[in-house]
C-alpha cells in the first residue's frame, strides 16, 4: 500500500533555522516593547521618547502592549509546542497589522525617522508569514 504525501512542501533546515531566528527577534522586541507599554504610564512613556503616548488613553497604551505581548507569545508557542503551529503566522499577521499601524500614527505625527523600523518589523513579519507558509511550515504534533 502506498502512501500520499499531503505536505508536498519540502522544508529547507536552512529555511528552518533562518525562521527560528526571525521568529526570536521578533519575539524578543515585541516582549520588550509590550513589557515596557504595560508597566509605563503615559509620562513615563514620553519621557523614553515615545511622544504618542503623551496624547494616547492610557487603556489604549495598555492594549497595545498586551496584543504586542501576545504576539511575541504567538511568535514561539504555538511552533515550539506544535499545538496548533499555524497560530505562528496569525501571530505574524497581527504583529504587521500593528506595524502598519504604528507607521500610520508616526506618518500623522511627523515622527517620520522611526517609521523605518515599522517597515522592517512589518518585513520580517511577513517574511515568517509567508516562510512558515511555503518554505519551512511546522507540522501539528501528532
Amino acid at each position: 500500500m502506498t502512501t500520499i504525501d499531503m505536505n508536498p512542501i519540502q522544508t529547507s533546515k536552512g529555511w528552518n533555522i533562518g525562521l527560528w531566528v526571525v521568529q526570536a527577534l521578533l519575539a524578543a522586541i515585541f516582549l520588550m516593547a509590550g513589557a515596557t507599554k504595560l508597566m509605563s504610564g503615559s509620562a513615563e512613556l514620553v519621557a523614553m521618547g515615545m511622544g504618542w503616548a503623551e496624547n494616547a488613553p492610557l487603556l489604549l497604551i495598555k492594549f497595545i502592549g498586551f496584543a504586542e505581548i501576545a504576539g511575541a507569545l504567538g511568535m514561539i508557542l504555538p511552533s515550539v509546542t506544535r499545538i496548533m503551529p499555524h497560530l505562528t503566522k496569525m501571530a505574524a499577521v497581527g504583529l504587521a497589522v500593528i506595524m502598519v499601524l504604528a507607521a500610520g500614527l508616526h506618518i500623522t505625527r511627523g515622527e517620520f525617522e522611526v517609521v523605518p523600523m515599522n517597515v522592517i518589523l512589518f518585513a520580517l513579519a511577513g517574511l515568517v508569514i509567508w516562510g512558515r507558509k511555503n518554505k519551512a511550515p511546522i507540522a501539528p504534533r501528532a
